[in-house]
């Protein structure tokens, strides 16, 4: 990964900042992307040994264009890309309304079609890159009080085995699907989750950005694949 340039989306905080300290650690040079966290992402890319940053709202395809040109501009290339940046609530899907649809799939799913769009038109012409986009144990198991969060995150799974065929075979595109990774706010869903997962724990940041970097380092015949990273909870 030495000298490699790496986007991580939302990697200001949680699983994103995670990954991009796994991607410093490992001699990458992660690009920070935030958009409300400044402080935090400023904060991580600290701690990444001053790694570059970028803000963008991900919920507007205008300002995504823009981050992957100035991307370009600044760096000549793109070698990886993660989708991390997401947005998660919880509704009754009888009262889940057109905003709160939106509110979810402009950036779960419409964002990270865009940010893969543009990754790959600056990966191509230089031989090809890595994607890697999360998803959810949440885009496998339905939930029922996530119904527009789940078809965002299912949605993410289908679009990664669909592009994988589309930039093949120069760009891998690859997704991880992170089960409960608990931080200071998580609710008693997540904990009665958490007792029922077979590995008996909650996940860890490190334990995603493990499978992240696996993608992110693995040869182009690994293409189109899911891997949880959920202590087997899908399997239950």
């Amino acid at each position: 990964m030495r000298g490699r340039i790496v986007l991580v989306t939302g990697a200001a905080k949680r699983i994103g900042r995670g990954i991009a300290l796994r991607l410093a650690a490992e001699g990458a040079r992660p690009i920070v992307h935030y958009n409300h966290s400044e402080a935090e992402a400023r904060a991580t890319a600290e701690e990444c040994g001053g790694a570059p940053l970028v803000r963008a709202d991900l919920a507007r395809v205008d300002q995504i264009a823009r981050m992957f040109s100035e991307i370009g501009e600044r760096f000549g290339r793109l070698d990886g890309l993660v989708n991390n940046a997401a947005r998660f609530t919880r509704l009754s899907p009888l009262e889940i309304t057109e905003a709160d649809w939106d509110f979810i799939h402009s950036v779960n799913l419409k964002a990270v079609f865009f940010c893969c769009q543009q990754a790959a038109r600056l990966m191509l012409p230089l031989g090809g890159g890595r994607i890697v986009n999360i998803s959810s144990l949440g885009g496998i198991r339905p939930w029922a009080e996530h119904a527009h969060y789940c078809a965002s995150k299912a949605g993410v799974i289908m679009l990664t085995r669909a592009l994988a065929k589309a930039f093949a075979p120069t760009i891998t595109v690859n997704s991880v699907a992170p089960g409960v990774i608990p931080f200071e706010d998580i609710d008693a869903e997540g904990l009665r989750l958490i007792r029922v997962t077979p590995a008996g724990r909650g996940g860890t940041p490190a334990e995603v950005a493990d499978a992240v970097l696996y993608f992110l380092k693995a040869s182009e015949f690994v293409t189109g694949q899911v891997l949880a990273v959920d202590g087997g909870l899908s399997q239950r």
